[in-house]
Order: structure tokens, then C-alpha cells, then sequence
């Protein structure tokens, strides 16, 4: 196993085509974003407490009805074909071996019925599409297919501008391979991709109408569109700025968490992503209000570096760290962790 995510992300590097390597690793406009999100986690100190007792922790979490062995899950990350030829089927059985959830994205280089099997209970990741007979037809593939949940990204009404990307010209998915869950049931033809520039909350409001699975509402950075996301029923929000994908010089979501938290004052459960790279991350992230984070790049590295394997790597990697931090910390769980535990902190001192 290798001795950090650091060193799988080098070895995906040399793995991968760079024009690939860039795709997955690449931000919107000056990657401003995409920098501060590790870059936060550092600013961060832990001031652990000694002699609390508190024993081997636990880490299982239970979320909108699934339990994951850890508050580590796997965060919608598009075309895990370019990484492997299995591609999100990998990932699918690291998620399942590991004990954790899957969120499938939308963009998936492998259908949701297969993903599914893979790994049972995962949730899907959803872009509402202008036409919403057709979104509707995926929800049903996704629930059909037996998913837990569903998680719609409402920061993408238009599509990030990636230099990287627009670098090495490109744009489209190689002969072969295309975004499986783009078709209105298997075997059809699959459709392009469509942003909604007039994406409202009506949209949720609509989403929220047609499915009695759980809803979760990733791309929430704003204190007050998380209050309002609660007040129409959402059951979760993931605060995320997209990887640093989208609006450049959007704060980092360790940074907003704080605020966030405060907003739903524990009405729902709270998931953070962006920057996550280490065990330490996740006590931070949940000190500040988080049930649990999702991983999007890491796992890439992991299976671009070694498939299945290299997945598993990456969660075992987390699960041991965070282990290992939570003992270091004195708590006996992730929930354990509150704001006192930080430094710089947001204002409160330890008792």
C-alpha cells in the first residue's frame, strides 16, 4: 500500500495521458478555488484533549438510511473509463469492499444498472436537464437499478471555463466510451449533456415531487440557500464548490462549512467535499459540522494507479488515518469532534 494519497496521485501521473491527467486534476479560469480547498485544511491546527479514555473510535455513520463503515464516501466524479477500463465498475467494488457509498455520477462512463450491482445502495449524482421528462426517465433507471438516493448538483447552470482543458483541445470522450446514463433507458441512444441557465428552485421543488427517495442538494455554499433547501425538504446538503470546477474564487468549503452548519442547525445532515486528502481533513470537517466528506480525486488517482486495488488503497488509507487521528485526538468518534478541538478556531476556546 502506498504511504499516502500524494504518492498515487504521482504515480496516476505517469499513468495517465497528460490531456487526462489534466481533465481530472484541472480547475475553472486561474484554479484559485481549486488550490484553497487543500490549502484551508492546512491553516487549520488540531489541539488534541489527553486522557480522555476514550478507547478504539468508532467510525461507522449512517446517512439518509445507508451506513458506510466510515464518514468517508465516494464523491460523483465523471468518465472513470479514461483512468481504467473498468472504470466506475472498479470503483464501484472498492466502495463495496471498503463499506462505503458510491455516489454515481450522472456522467459515468458505466451504467447505473451495472454500478449498482457493484455496489449496492449507491446514490446518484443528477444534472437536471432542460427537458424534464427525460431527467425524470434517469431517475427512474437510477431508482430501478436500486439506488438509495439521489444527489443533484445545483452549482452547474452553465459549464466551467478549464484552461487545462481547452489547453490540450480537450472536449470529447474517446470512440467507445460515452456518459452511459445519458440514455433514456439501456440501449437507446445516448443524449449530450444540456445546462439550464434558469435553474431555480422551482427545479427542486420538481425533483422533490417526483422521488420518495432521499435528496440531497450538492453545490450549497451560501448560508441562505441552505436554509432555504431545508424549508422545501431536502434531507441533505453537500457543501462543495465543485472541486474549484466551476466559479473560480469561490472560498474553500472547509471555510464555509462553519456558517453553513450554523444556518441548518443540525436539521439535516451536512457533507462536505473539496480538498479532502487526508484522515486529519475528516475530523476537521466534521469538528465543523460535517456528518461525513465525499473523496472525488483521490479515487481517480487511486484506480489510474491501480484499478480496484488502487481505490481500496485510497479508503484504507483515509479509514486508517482518520483512525488514528481520532485516537490521537482523544475521541471516541468523528461526531465526538467540535469546534474547540481547532485552531485558528472560529472564536470558541477550549474549557
Amino acid at each position: 500500500m502506498p504511504a499516502s494519497l500524494i504518492e498515487l496521485e504521482r504515480a496516476a501521473r505517469e499513468r495517465l495521458d497528460p490531456a487526462v491527467y489534466d481533465f481530472f486534476a484541472g480547475g475553472a479560469d486561474g484554479e484559485h478555488t481549486l488550490r484553497a480547498n487543500e490549502a484551508a485544511f492546512a491553516r487549520i491546527g488540531l489541539v488534541p484533549r489527553v486522557l480522555t479514555g476514550a478507547g478504539q473510535p468508532q467510525l461507522e455513520v449512517e446517512l439518509l438510511g445507508s451506513r458506510a463503515s466510515m464518514p468517508v464516501l465516494i464523491a460523483p466524479t465523471a468518465f472513470h473509463r479514461l483512468a481504467d477500463p473498468d472504470g466506475e465498475r472498479a470503483t464501484a467494488r472498492a466502495a463495496a469492499a471498503a463499506g462505503t457509498v458510491m455516489i454515481a455520477s450522472m456522467a459515468a462512463t458505466v451504467a447505473i444498472e451495472e454500478i449498482a450491482a457493484a455496489a449496492p445502495g449507491s446514490w446518484f449524482q443528477l444534472y437536471i436537464q432542460p427537458d424534464l421528462g427525460f431527467t425524470e426517465a434517469v431517475m427512474r433507471r437510477a431508482e430501478a437499478a436500486g439506488c438509495a438516493a439521489f444527489v443533484a448538483t445545483v452549482d452547474s447552470p452553465e459549464f466551467g471555463n478549464r484552461e487545462r482543458d481547452l489547453r490540450h483541445g480537450f472536449a470529447d470522450l474517446p470512440p467507445g466510451l460515452c456518459c452511459e446514463n445519458m440514455r433514456e433507458r439501456p440501449g437507446a441512444p445516448p443524449r449530450s449533456f444540456q445546462f439550464v441557465p434558469d435553474l431555480s428552485w422551482e427545479h427542486v421543488e420538481w425533483l422533490r415531487a417526483t422521488t420518495a427517495l432521499p435528496l440531497a442538494l450538492k453545490g450549497i455554499v451560501h448560508p441562505q440557500d441552505a436554509r432555504l433547501a431545508v424549508s422545501l425538504g431536502v434531507d441533505a446538503l453537500v457543501v462543495s464548490n465543485h472541486g474549484g470546477r466551476q466559479l473560480d474564487t469561490v472560498p474553500a468549503t472547509i471555510d464555509l462549512l462553519p456558517a453553513i452548519a450554523d444556518a441548518v442547525a443540525g436539521d439535516v445532515p451536512l457533507l462536505l467535499d473539496g480538498g479532502v486528502r487526508r484522515g486529519t481533513d475528516v475530523v476537521k470537517a466534521c469538528a465543523l459540522g460535517a456528518t461525513a466528506v465525499a473523496v472525488g480525486r483521490p479515487v481517480l488517482w487511486g484506480l489510474a494507479a491501480g484499478g480496484q486495488q488502487g481505490v481500496l488503497a485510497v479508503l484504507e488509507l483515509l479509514r486508517a488515518e482518520l483512525r488514528r487521528t481520532l485516537i490521537l485526538c482523544g475521541l471516541g468518534a468523528s461526531a465526538d469532534a467540535g469546534r474547540e478541538l481547532l485552531r485558528p478556531a472560529h472564536e470558541e476556546q477550549p474549557c
